[in-house]
Order: C-alpha cells, then sequence, then structure tokens
C-alpha cells in the first residue's frame, strides 16, 4: 500500500489554489468550483482539494509538508508574502517545523524530519 493524496476541504477554490500554487505545489487538474488536485514537487504523492458549503469544526486537517530546506523555503514564502503562525524551530520529537494555515483554517507544517522522519529514537 501506499499514500496517494490527501484532500482537505475549502469553501473557496479560485481563492486556495494560488495559495497552494504559492507554497511550492504544482497545480495538475483543475475542476472548478469543486475540485483540485496539485503535484508535490518531490515524490509521487499529490495534494487536492474539494468544495465544501461548510467546513468541519473542531481541530480540523493537520497535513504535513517534508521541506529538505526549511529555512530558505520558508524565508522565500515570507518574501512572497505567506504568513506563519509560528517560523521554523526544533521540536522534541526531532524535527524541525513551522506552521501555518490556508484560507481555509486547514492547518498545514512544513517540515524536516531527516533520519527521525520514520526512525526517531523511540521507533519500535
Amino acid at each position: 500500500m501506499n499514500l496517494n493524496q490527501i484532500t482537505v476541504p475549502s469553501l473557496d477554490l479560485e481563492k486556495s489554489i494560488p495559495f497552494y500554487q504559492k507554497l511550492g505545489l504544482r497545480l495538475i487538474v483543475e475542476a472548478l468550483p469543486h475540485y483540485a488536485r496539485f503535484e508535490c514537487p518531490e515524490g509521487d504523492a499529490t495534494f487536492s482539494i474539494h468544495q465544501v458549503d461548510e467546513l468541519p469544526t473542531g481541530n480540523g486537517v493537520y497535513v504535513y509538508f517534508e521541506c529538505s530546506n526549511l529555512d530558505e523555503h520558508v524565508s522565500t514564502l515570507l518574501e512572497k508574502g505567506i504568513a506563519f503562525e509560528e517560523l521554523p524551530s526544533d521540536k522534541n520529537w526531532k524535527w524541525r517545523e513551522a506552521r501555518l494555515r490556508d484560507l481555509d483554517n486547514n492547518q498545514i507544517i512544513l517540515f524536516f524530519g531527516g533520519e527521525n522522519r520514520k526512525n526517531p529514537p523511540w521507533r519500535i
């Protein structure tokens, strides 16, 4: 089994598409107003957004995108006007993360995990 794609809800894809393009995703399907799909710049996974009438309540969706050059990528995004809730910082789970939200309040975490991504010291 392999992860193919993650899909998050959006109230307005015409506004959400440019946001994700600024993050560095490449638009490959644009079926407005209901659906859009992106390729990640690395790997085979894809990411999509679909139109909803109402956003979920509670903590919502968390999406993690790994960046080998996290600090540089965040600097570039800041120059493009992307606002972050948390700038890159080292976490006690041995990842470096930056956090932001998309226009629909989905939580986006850009991170670098290195060897600890799948093999932390506490791995079973």
